[in-house]
Order: C-alpha cells, then structure tokens, then sequence
C-alpha cells in the first residue's frame, strides 16, 4: 500500500457531484487540503446529465463547469477519480482513509484528448453518461466537457484487457499515453474529517410492468428526456419519439413512478420530480412549436424559492396542461403511440393517446450506499439514506463524519450546496485553522509585459453543441474572426469552457504569441472569472481577455433566425475584437481583511451562524433588535419528526450567551453600515428605546439572518371569532394542553391562507408539515375529534410524505379545494361571536358541496417577508425580490451569497423553509463567511474607475450616484476622490461625469469608441 501522510487540516470528501465539488471548494478556501474522491472517471455526478435547471432554465452545463474547473485546478485539491474508500479507521480528527484507486489505463499526464484512440476502438457499447441512447467505445470519455478530460479504457470490454490481443489505441495514440500495465493502487491518507456527497441514483421502473418500460419503445424516463433534450446529448437537442425517429406531437409526464410508492419501499416524496418535469414540459415545448404537454399528477411540489411562478408560467404562459390524476397502466397503440389509462378525480376512467411518455422517475441513495455505510461504520434510515436526526442534519451516526447533498435524502441543487456548505462549517471546527496570507494561494508564471507591443489577439468561437452552432453558423463565424485586423488566430471549439480547450487556448497563447484573448460563448457572468485565470495560467494579464456572449443574444434570443443571429454574432464579435485590440493589463488591489462577522438577526439561524463562525476561530457580532433571541422559534413546541425544538433553542442561546468569541447586543439595530468585503465598519444603535447608546464594530463580512413573520389575514372570520386561529396559536394550545374552547369534536384546518395567490405568489413550505404535524397532535391527544385539512397541494416532501400517511392512517381526513372556490366559513349562529363555525367547500373528488360544523378553524397562514428588509437592504446594497425576501446571487450554485462580495444571507430572511433547513443554511453562511475571514487579505477587482483630476470640476455627480460610496469629493482639492477598495466598477460615476474626468477601467471611451466604430464602419 502506497502512504501518504498529509498535516492536520486535510478532509476527504467522497462524492464528486455539486455537494461534494462546493464543499471541496469552500475547505480549499479556507486553508485545508482536500481529497475529492468519485468512482466515476470525471466529476461533476448526475447534474452534467441534465439540459437545463429550473426555475431559470440556465443551462446546467454551463453554471456547472466553471465550479468544475475551478475544482481540478485549486492547488489544494487533490482529485481521486474512479477511485472509492474501502476503510476509514480512527476517530475524529484522526483518521485513517484507505482508498481504491483503480487503473486508468492512461496516462493523464501524457493525454492530449486528441480522440484518435476512441475513433479507431472497435469496441461498442451502451453509454451510461447517456443512458443508453447511443453507443460509446471501450476507450472514451464520460462525457464531453469531462474534468479530467483525459480518456480511460473500460477494463471489462476492453478487448486487450479481456483477451490479450488488439491495442489498436495504442498503435494510434500520438502521445504515447496509453498504458495497458497500469494496476490499481491503494492509497491511505490521514485526514481530520470526513464528508459523505455521494449523491443519488434515479428510480429504475424495469420492474413496473403496467408502464411497459424497455417493452415500449417510446416510454422513456425523465432521465433519458433530459439526454434527448441536452444540445450535447445523443440527439443533439432535436427531439424525436425513440420509436419511430419522428418529432412527437403529444408528450406525456407520468409523477411519482418509484416515489410516494408503499409497495416499493419508496414512500418518500423524492423532492424534484414535480419540477423538473414542469421544466422538461417548458423545454420541450419550446423546442418543437406546436407540441402538446401535459402532467399527469397527485400534487404539485412546487416549494422552492420562486417555483409557484415557474407552474404558473407553465400552466399560463407555456400551455402545459396539468392532469390531476395517477396513470393505472399504459399500452401502445397505433403503431408505437401509448396510451394512458387512468382515474380522473371525479372517479371517471378515461384514456388519452401520446406519441411519447415520460415517467418522472424517483430518486434513490446509490446503489452501494450500504457497502460504503457497513465500510465507514455509518448508519442508514428505513430508505437506505444516510441517517441523521431534524437537530443535527448534517451529523451522521459515527463522529467525525459529515453527510450532506441527497446522501441524506432527495434534495434540489440548492439544498445540496447549502447542505455542502453546512457540512464545511462542522468540519471547520475540528480544524484549527489558521489565516492565510495572501501569497499562499496559487500561484501563478510571471506576467509577460505587453505594454507598447502590437495587439495580437485569439479569437475562440465556441460550438457548445446546439446551444451556439444550432443557430449560428460556428464555421463561418470562426472565419469572418480570422480576416479581423490583428487576429493572429481563429478557431471554433466545441466547448470552451471544458478542460481540453482550455488547454488549447493556453497552448495557442503560446504558440501564436498572443497578447490578447476573446471567447464568442455563453454569458460572462458565469465564465469569465473561468476564462480569466486561463489567461493567468498562460502567463498574460487577465484583463486583456473580452468576452462576446453569442449564446443569450443570437442563438437563444434568435433560434428561429439563424441568419440575423449569425450576422448579429458577426457584429458581436468584431466588437469584441475591437475593443479587445484597446485593452491594457490592470491589477488588482489587495485588502486586509477583518476577522470578524456581524450577523444581523438573533434568531436560531443567526445564533447557529454565530456560533459556527465562533467555533471556527474568527469572532462574530450578533445583533437583535428584540430584547431576548430566539427570534420565530420561541414559537415552536415540537416538530414533525418529533424533535424539540425548545431544548435546541434554549442550549443554543446559552452557547451564544457564554461563547467567549460571540459578542450579543439586544435592543439593537443598526443605524449605518459602511465599508466593502473584508472592511466593514458599522454604527449600532444599542439599548431599549430611548436610551441608546452608539457602539461601532469593524468586521470583515455580514450574515443577514433577519427571519420572517407570519402573515396576518382577516379571511375566514379571523378576528372575528374566538374560535379561529393560526397554527401556531393551535401548536401553542395542544403543547400547553388546552384548547381555547372545550368539548371540541371537530377541527377543520385551511391550507395556503396568504400564500400562492397575489400578492404572495409563493409557497410558505412549511404550512403542509404543520398542519400534517398538529393534526397527528390533536388526534392524539383528543382521539374521538374530527380533523379535515383542506388543501390545494399536500406539499409533505422528502421523507416528510410518511407523517402525511401516519395523519391519513390516524383518521385526518384530506379535502381538496380550488382556488377560484375557496372554503366559506360562516357562524352557525351570527348572533352569538362563540357560535360554532360552519365551513363550505365543493369536493372535487365528491364532485359536490360539502359542509363541516366545527368546533375550531385553525389556519395555516403563509409567511411572508418583513418591512424592515427594505431597510437593511439599502444599507447594505443587496437586492431584495418581488415579496421582499433577499435576493442570492444565484438561485442554484450561490444560494446562500449575494452578489455584493462579503454578505451572505441565511433562515427564513433567504424564503421559507423548515427550522432544520435554516440550521442547514445559516452553517453553510458561516462557512461561506470562512471562506473571507480565514484569509489575511484578499484581492479586489481591477475593473474600478479613476478619476483625472485635471478635468474634475468637483460638481459631486459623481458622488451622489455611486451606490457604493466609494467617490467624493474632497472639500479641499475641489476634486473627486475614489476608494479603490470600495469601488464595484459599474460605471455609474463615469456615465454621468459631464465634464468626461472619470474613465472605466476595462471598459475606457478609448475601448468602448473603439468596439462601437467597429460597428458602425
């Protein structure tokens, strides 16, 4: 066994998909070494297989490969694919991790991705990147844009490995990397903690004989409709029914095929199905005008942040149509097409014919999570998931190990990376880290001086499957670049972003000499910082790089004009080129940072990130303008799974209060706040009303932690009668044992009351689990009482689904109402305010009114947002949404951040969510807050303005609008004055200078006249 002893602050994290690659990242960050280890022979896990992402419809791919590519190149990242762990011995902070490292049959290092090898294999079998939709040699890649992006030999169907005779690769590779000898390898690493990523595997319906899958052609999975529909998968984007090779007219979604399944021990609600098979419905219909959708489904899962508005888009907008119902079985009709037979909600059988089905599988825990569970001694829960308890979701069985991603149950991508995030703030603890100084990050060749030297630029015009060369004509393209004035080189390639051509492009820098770069993509707020330090790894500055986004302005804008989207690339291009020609080598400025973090709201989200922030090493700061913490949670008596919350909250508060690295105001706010990433400086104002004293804190980053409340409505005679209440006034009374009014019989509850309609067009996510919880509570507790709880949508996602069966099994009764007709509820006796209420509600199911006598009305109000958000958001510069809650940076692989560098954001101020996951969020905003506060310095960006102080006037435009503060005048000189530090570089001041004394860096009248009169001329 080869060993290999690392120092203390080293973690092995297993799994490679988005879970695994941010924690990895977020370690690296803060000064640990990191092992990332998959059994696959890239990373990246299932997310490289989708096309796109909801609710944006960013392509995954593309969002993707930037974390990618920062992941293989990060100095303190080592990389273990097709490699697993087969042992960790030790405790925490001492382990011993054994890996399998198996053989490659390549040499990466001697790999040059030129292909050759995998054209001339004879070999052919079915691809598992692209389930099965298309053949793959016995030497490949597992898919294109693969990190690493050398090639592998599959070892069982290699004919040379298997039988001893062929080494065609071999006789072809001009690089000599192939390498038959090779061996597996075991490795051992000593390491402080261990993070399980693992991931999840799709349901597999081969055994649901009433769907036909495998005996009918054009019944697919969601898995394999995700392939089809991936401008990089097996058909290029072009939809067509498998069957028949012909574009599809009618497209069927079948939910819950291996989820909410008792006879398939899938009970569980696997969390994404209903939205990803809205965004497939969305995608396919704009890829085939004319092309019918509909959803077959029990409930609709749209939870997340914004998903009510991406169904109601779809429903309005796309035409999708929703089909309130569970297929019974499928059969094939008409030569290939299925039809659909199943219940409608008014008990009517009917059928409907489609040329394709979609089963919207589940999602299942890898299928050797129980090997790898016995192999690091963790437990599992009932569904072979990594168990951990609703207090402590990130801690598995056997300490030291951390689980996060859907290891530990289905999650959507943004949960994941929270969750990764999390899992890296209780490992940071452990770690004893130590501040970085700025010249131990990575390094980088000595700079080539270009200054006075002729602009030589390298066009690269990129294919990204049909994404781009779908629409624009790629080759034409890459030759109207190549007859620019100082283009010195012109090529397309296939995926620019992926590892292979960003080795080329570094090649050709080389190469050709150039001194200047331009990639026609996707959108620079993605790639740029990706294409940037490629440009830094060639030995150029990298500002002499301009981007020229040909995907969200030509292809997408005009996919059905190929030509203007061509011509239109063309002129983006020429600009860029242009401009490119214009570009001078910038350099950042380096700030020290303040290891401090101020966390804005002392609820349990802020006093966990407090506390993480704390245990870490750095200080935090934790201001709450009541008089005690404990924010909305003081509110809660006992959660779904049977936790208690109290106790959590009560030990938390007593950590915060002793903690010698947490600093608590109470009767605070915060009256200014200044400053940028790493160097805030803000004013509270400390004490009870009118005895507030100033107290000014310096820190390096803000956690917002601001909560929410809950929505006040006078609907359904609340306010009006004694015996209406809110769910938590009810969660009150049935944890203090008494009820408002006695000899109760019967208690009917009301779903979504303030939430998915205007103005709140959102999902309070917690309303179903809260009703689903006290109704189990009251039949408990009064067993001979009624409950009904009318819904829309039983939202009880994940492993929550099994407390919705439990309430059914206990007697809740479910009644569904539509929007358009609310439940109308009445005082039997309007004489008397303490009469009993009489509720109305037409059944669906029934097909009738029904009407309910009850003794209490209990309604589960959404939540919603505080006034107060406006506030701190101007303070700080940080968007808020359309409802008031903070705005992320990205809603899938930033969930937690804010654009604005430094400010990070978790619990219920982000939307609304369950108390665990604002444990889970507010770590991993700690973890991100590490990621600054670990460092003694950091680099600002070299894009800010500058002032020529011989043409300033000293008006104070300027000034006054700078969102940032970062330029004033000073009263003396009569001449504006910049903080570099403090600058974002938007442009406002050099836009509204009227006597032209402020200039962009990057983005100069000089470079900006010049890519403008490339235009024009």
């Amino acid at each position: 066994m080869a060993g290999e002893m690392y120092p203390r602050r080293t973690v092995v994290v297993v799994g490679a998909g988005i879970a695994g690659i941010q924690a990895s990242l977020d370690l690296a960050e803060m000064g640990a070494q990191v092992h990332l280890v998959d059994q696959t022979p890239t990373i990246g896990g299932r997310m490289p297989q989708l096309d796109k992402t909801f609710p944006t419809n960013d392509c995954s791919l593309c969002i993707l490969s930037p974390k990618m590519s920062e992941c293989a190149r990060h100095p303190r990242i080592t990389l273990h694919t097709m490699s697993e762990v087969i042992a960790v011995e030790g405790r925490a902070g001492d382990f011993r991790c054994k890996l399998l490292e198996r053989a490659k049959f390549v040499d990466p290092d001697k790999c040059v991705s030129c292909g050759m090898c995998e054209e001339k294999c004879p070999v052919k079998i079915q691809d598992e990147f692209d389930m099965g939709l298309r053949p793959r040699k016995a030497i490949y890649r597992y898919f294109l844009q693969s990190i690493p992006s050398h090639y592998v030999i599959d070892a069982e169907h290699c004919i040379y490995q298997t039988r001893g005779r062929c080494r065609i690769c071999e006789k072809v590779c001009p690089a000599g990397a192939i390498k038959h000898d090779d061996a597996d390898k075991l490795l051992e690493i000593g390491c402080t903690a261990v993070i399980l990523a693992t991931g999840i595997d799709p349901f597999d319906p081969i055994h649901l004989g009433q769907y036909g899958y495998r005996r009918f052609k054009n019944v697919v999975t969601s898995i394999e409709f995700e392939r089809m529909l991936s401008a990089s998968g097996p058909l290029r984007g072009h939809l067509v029914c498998p069957g028949s090779g012909e574009e599809p007219r009618r497209v069927a979604f079948l939910q819950c095929v291996g989820s909410r399944d008792l006879g398939q021990r899938n009970e569980f609600c696997s969390s994404v199905c209903c939205m990803y098979a809205i965004k497939e419905a969305i995608i396919a219909k704009e890829h085939l005008k004319g092309l019918d959708a509909s959803i077959f489904f029990m409930d609709v899962r749209a939870f997340g942040k914004d998903f009510d508005k991406y169904y109601e888009r779809a429903h309005g907008q796309f035409g999708v149509d929703f089909v309130r119902a569970r297929a019974a079985e499928l059969s094939e009709v008409n030569g290939g097409d299925v039809r659909v037979h199943f219940t409608a909600e008014n008990g009517k059988r009917l059928n409907e014919d489609f040329s394709m089905v979609v089963l919207s599988v589940g999602l299942n825990p890898r299928r050797d999570a129980r090997l790898l569970a016995d192999r690091m001694d963790v437990a599992l829960d009932d569904y072979g998931f990594c168990r951990t308890s609703p207090m402590t979701p990130l801690d598995t069985s056997r300490e030291g190990l951390f689980v996060c991603g859907a290891a530990s149950g289905p999650k959507d991508i943004p949960e994941s990376v929270m969750s990764s995030s999390a899992a890296v703030a209780q490992v940071a603890g452990l770690l004893g880290l130590e501040r970085q100084k700025l010249e131990d990050r990575k390094s980088f060749p000595p700079e080539k001086n270009v200054l006075g030297d002729r602009p030589r630029v390298g066009a690269f015009i990129c294919h990204c499957g049909i994404n781009i060369a779908g629409v624009v004509d790629v080759e034409a393209l890459t030759e109207a670049a190549a007859r620019l004035p100082n283009v010195e080189c012109a090529e397309h390639l296939m995926y620019c972003c992926s590892q292979d051509c960003l080795d080329t492009i570094k090649k050709r820098i080389k190469e050709r000499d150039l001194n200047r770069v331009v990639v026609a993509a996707c959108t620079p707020r993605t790639h740029e910082p990706l294409f940037r330090e490629t440009l830094r790894e060639a030995g150029l500055n990298e500002y002499l790089f301009e981007m020229a986004n040909i995907r969200d302005q030509c292809s997408w804008a005009h996919m059905h004009e190929p030509e203007a989207a061509t011509r239109k690339a063309r002129e983006l291009v020429t600009m860029a080129v242009a401009k490119a020609r214009e570009l001078a080598p910038l350099k950042r400025l380096s700030v020290d940072i303040t290891p401090r973090a101020l966390v804005v709201g002392g609820g349990l989200a802020g006093m966990t990130a407090a506390l993480a922030v704390a245990d870490s090493g750095c200080e935090a700061v934790l201001v709450e303008q009541e008089d005690e913490l404990g924010g909305n949670a003081r509110d809660l008596h006992f959660t779904l799974e049977g936790a208690d919350p109290r106790r959590l909250l009560a030990e938390t508060v007593c950590r915060v209060s002793e903690h010698p690295r947490v600093k608590v105001h109470t009767n605070a706010g915060i009256k200014k706040l200044d400053g940028y990433i790493g160097n805030f400086k803000t004013l509270l104002g400390v004490g009870p009303e009118g005895e507030k004293q100033d107290v000014e804190t310096e820190h390096g980053a803000v956690i917002v932690a601001t909560g929410a409340r809950e929505h006040e409505t006078s609907e359904y005679l609340r306010g009006a009668s004694a015996r209406v209440l809110t769910q938590t006034e009810f969660e009150r009374c049935l944890a203090e044992g008494r009820l408002p009014v006695t000899g109760v019989r019967t208690v009917v509850m009301v779903q979504c009351v303030g939430s998915r309609e205007e103005p709140r067009l959102y999902c309070s996510r917690v309303c179903c689990g809260q009703a689903v919880k006290n109704a189990i509570r009251m039949r408990e507790t009064h067993p001979a009482a009624d409950v009904y709880v009318l819904y829309r949508d039983v939202r009880t996602y994940g492993a929550k689904e099994r407390y919705y069966l439990q309430a059914r099994d206990r007697g809740v009764v479910f009644m569904r109402y539509e929007l358009e007709r609310k439940p109308e509820v009445a005082q039997i006796d309007e004489a008397n305010p303490a009469s009993r209420l009489q509720v109305r509600l037409f059944d669906p199911v029934l097909d009738r009114e029904v009407v309910i006598e009850a003794d209490l009305l209990v309604l589960s109000t959404g939540i919603e947002a505080p006034g107060e958000n406006g506030d701190l958001a101007r303070m700080l510069k940080v968007p808020l949404n359309k409802e008031g809650f903070f705005l992320e940076a990205h809603m899938k692989l930033r969930p937690v951040d804010f654009a604005t560098d430094g400010i990070f954001m978790c619990g219920l101020a982000h939307g609304p969510k369950y108390l665990e996951e604002s444990l889970i969020q507010a770590k991993a905003a700690a973890a991100r807050a590490l990621t600054v506060l670990t460092k003694e310095a950091i680099e600002t960006e070299g894009t800010i303005s500058r002032v020529d102080p011989t043409r300033c006037t000293g008006c104070g435009t300027c000034e006054r609008v700078c969102a940032y503060g970062a330029i004033e005048v000073n009263k003396e000189e009569g001449i504006a004055e910049l903080n570099e530090a403090l600058c974002k570089g938007c442009g406002a001041c050099a836009a509204s200078c009227r006597s032209g004394a402020i200039d962009l860096s990057g983005f100069s009248n000089g470079q900006m006249f010049s890519a403008i009169g490339a235009l024009t001329t």
